[in-house]
């Protein structure tokens, strides 16, 4: 597939003049694609592939700004692994002011459907995914972008090192879009792999990934009694707020030591547990679904790779027994589970981490730890060094943050692509850092403005300054020291 480039592409014979919709939407013209004639459904400004907390932000963005957009989302609903994947709620950044306009209107628009994300005690954005779906639809559809939702990416056309077409699988089969620029927001650095861009995947030192989560939510839960029985009688403090926002945890082999730790190691003395399904376990409240809490757990061992196609489809299997089995557990032993039920698997698996690419600037744990600063930066960020399996560093100081610089988007390989989210130019143990969503959205809302400068004024994105375009211009201005 990667020895197919732009050379092999030729219109057929039967093209006919284009008819482009405001919308971007191209008729009649069809490329040769593996021997066969498909349609192009898209000549755009930007094609963002990947509806996930970073290319949904992207796409809104380059939206708003003048562009002409198309976003692919391989499931039926936008949000990524905060929809699809049952990650509640959003963790906070630990960083002051380090809201920027779209992560605060998501915030707003929460609250105006009757989500109060917050708590009043921690920074979590507690959200709802149904409802959080909704609010992406209406942002996607008010500022024009246009949505493919069950649509794979699965080969890109480049040459002189530009992307000139993505091919895709569709629900009506295979079919092509052209776009001036890219953005590759699959969390997996699909598209810029495709294309030659360097990249790495997993720890340097053992090649293994952070493991993967399969992800549920359960309901049925008492959760007053939950709370008087975790909160009150065995006195955890670990969750500082009340119900309706509560949560329970506990991790096994760190600094932090839970209540509810004995309560899971008794699970493998008794064999109803498996040491694996002990090490690890969490949950939240879900605001506006009384009763459910959004599990996250199990951790599913690091054996099983997210960057190997086999291994990561026997994760799910392995997954979703050990899924039951400590649902069951629960049932059975912690108070206000007694009636409990999974009510929802997610639709797909927690990666926390696959492969990233090795940009412009390349992120290293010394940026973290001495809170650099960038000019070009386009966000920040103090969410502490979470590396399951590997390495959980301590926090940076009260007040204390790091930069993501612009650079860390682009590569030098290909002049028309930015990358956004969990895969742009970082170590592992950095990337284990930045990974959390409101970092990610904020990633891709500069994406997304950066796209629309580019084409405004003529400059490719891996050339682009960010802190030459005007402040006001920007959702986020470096503050150097």
């Amino acid at each position: 597939m990667t020895g197919l480039t732009t050379a092999g592409v030729m219109l057929n014979d039967n093209f006919q003049d284009n008819k482009v919709s405001a919308a971007g939407k191209i008729s009649n013209e069809k490329i040769k694609y593996a021997g066969k004639n498909i349609p192009v459904l898209y000549d755009v400004d930007v094609c963002v592939c990947g509806g996930g907390p970073s290319g949904t932000a992207a796409a809104i963005s380059a939206a708003r700004n003048g562009a002409k957009v198309v976003l692919i989302e391989r499931g039926i609903a936008l949000g990524g692994l905060a929809v699809l994947g049952c990650v509640y709620p959003f963790m906070d950044t630990h960083a002051p002011n380090s809201d920027t306009p779209y992560v605060a209107e998501i915030k707003n628009r929460l609250r105006k459907k009757g989500i109060d994300p917050f708590d009043g005690v921690t920074q979590q954005t507690w959200h709802n995914p149904e409802v959080l779906s909704l609010i992406y639809d209406e942002m996607c559809e008010e500022s024009g972008v246009n949505i493919l939702y069950e649509t794979v990416l699965i080969d890109a056309l480049s040459s002189n090192e530009k992307i000139s077409t993505c091919i895709i699988q569709t629900i009506a089969g295979l079919a092509a879009i052209k776009s001036k620029i890219f953005i590759d927001s699959t969390g997996d650095a699909y598209l810029s792999r495709n294309v030659g861009v360097p990249f790495e995947r997993g720890y340097e030192k053992t090649g293994n990934n952070q493991p993967l989560s399969f992800r549920f939510e359960m309901g049925g839960i008492d959760i007053d009694r939950l709370y008087k029985y975790v909160a009150i009688e065995l006195k955890e403090d670990w969750c500082k707020s009340d119900p309706p926002y509560f949560e329970i945890a506990e991790a096994m082999h760190r600094k932090q030591r839970y209540k509810l730790e004995d309560l899971m190691a008794k699970g493998v003395e008794s064999g109803e547990l498996s040491q694996e399904e002990a090490e690890y376990m969490q949950a939240y409240s879900i605001i506006g679904k009384n009763g459910v809490m959004s599990c996250n757990f199990p951790e599913i061992p690091v054996k099983f790779k997210s960057t190997d196609p086999i291994e990561y489809s026997k994760a799910v299997t392995y997954g979703r027994k050990m899924m039951r089995n400590m649902a069951n557990y629960l049932i059975k032993h912690l108070p206000g589970f007694e009636n409990a039920y999974i009510s929802r698997e997610a639709a797909m698996l927690g990666a926390r981490e696959s492969w990233r690419i090795k940009g412009k600037y390349y992120m290293v744990e010394d940026d973290y730890h001495n809170q650099s600063r960038f000019t070009d930066a386009v966000c920040r960020t103090a969410w502490f060094i979470d590396a399951h399996g590997e390495k959980i560093s301590e926090k940076l100081p009260k007040g204390g943050f790091y930069e993501i610089p612009y650079r860390a988007l682009v590569t030098e390989k290909i002049s028309n692509l930015i990358v956004t989210g969990r895969c742009i130019s970082a170590s592992f143990i950095l990337q284990a850092s930045m990974r959390i969503q409101p970092t990610c959205m904020s990633i891709g809302e500069a994406a997304g403005i950066a796209a629309a400068w580019s084409l405004k004024n003529n400059i490719s994105v891996n050339s682009i300054e960010w802190d030459k375009i005007p402040k006001n211009q920007r959702s986020y201005v470096s503050q150097s020291r």
